[in-house]
């Protein structure tokens, strides 16, 4: 197998990729991430996490840069803690798509993830303390900043109901699969982890063939095909595992860690422009 290019740009999936099972970075991770930072390759964390939980790993970038979370619904600066882009669903669409899954799926419970927070159904399990701001239906929050719509159901299995949402939904809104058991997670279906970070990529000056991305399940699919070089963490999902161009070690082996180590005994090749907007 060639050796990829050294990278300009390292795109990262974060849970069940970067970070352990238990959710955790190992030190080992730190010190490799930290260590790419001071060297000028900039680490992007590419996530379907919502704004609010990115405080901690934002860290981890040496406290700067973006982190593109929602699954490429909202652009999070880090230094700021603030979201600085966002691409919602039409509200008239997502109004819609709310109603009929109401009447299509018995006992569907739902909640939604806007740029100020959540809210969620009464009936929808989630392990979070409960804000008053977050209590719904979801139906008093349908504005253009929400960008994703989160759907459970206790009543048919898994597969079972993700056929029923997508036979729901259809070409209105994209099922993100990230993993959750019994979640469905739909985004606006012109969203995608790959095309926000192809065009953050591109505002900077950066093509697909000087970016390297990691991520372990289908919803990674995309960013993986998109990037110049791809890895898939062993514990991968068997169809991101057949898809990217390189395979590392697990999540809990430190795979992206050790993926990326080699890097630092290789010396980059200096941009033609900075990489703006990022403080060095």
């Amino acid at each position: 197998m060639t050796t990829p290019a050294h990278p300009r740009v390292v795109a990262t999936d974060l849970d069940g990729t970067l970070l352990r099972s238990d959710g955790t970075v190992s030190a080992r991770t730190r010190e490799v991430l930290e260590a790419l930072d001071a060297a000028g390759t900039q680490v992007v964390f590419v996530t379907a996490r919502p704004p609010r939980w990115l405080t901690e790993v934002g860290r981890l970038v040496g406290g700067h840069g973006v982190i593109i979370c929602l699954g490429g619904a909202c652009v999070y600066d880090v230094a700021t803690r603030q979201v600085v882009e966002s691409r919602g669903f039409a509200p008239l669409v997502l109004g819609d798509v709310v109603r009929d899954l109401r009447a299509a799926v018995p006992g569907i419970a739902l909640a939604v993830e806007r740029v100020d927070g959540p809210v969620f159904d009464p009936a929808f399990r989630h392990d979070e303390t409960m804000a008053a701001a977050w209590r719904g239906p979801v139906e008093r929050a349908l504005d253009a900043s929400v960008g994703k719509l989160l759907a459970r159901s206790d009543q048919v299995g898994q597969d079972a109901f993700f056929d029923q949402v997508l036979a729901v939904v259809g070409d209105r809104a994209l099922l993100a699969y990230s993993g959750a058991a019994g979640l469905a997670e739909l985004l606006p279906p012109d969203v995608t982890k790959a095309g926000a970070l192809a065009a953050w990529c591109a505002s900077h000056g950066i093509g697909p063939e000087a970016v390297w991305a990691f991520g372990d399940m289908p919803n990674d699919l995309p960013m993986l095909d998109w990037a110049g070089t791809s890895y898939a963490v062993a514990n991968a999902h068997p169809e991101v595992l057949a898809a990217a161009t390189h395979v590392t070690a697990s999540n809990d082996e430190d795979g992206v860690a050790l993926a990326l180590a080699r890097l630092l005994d290789e010396p980059a090749p200096r941009p033609t422009q900075p990489i703006e907007g990022v403080d060095r």
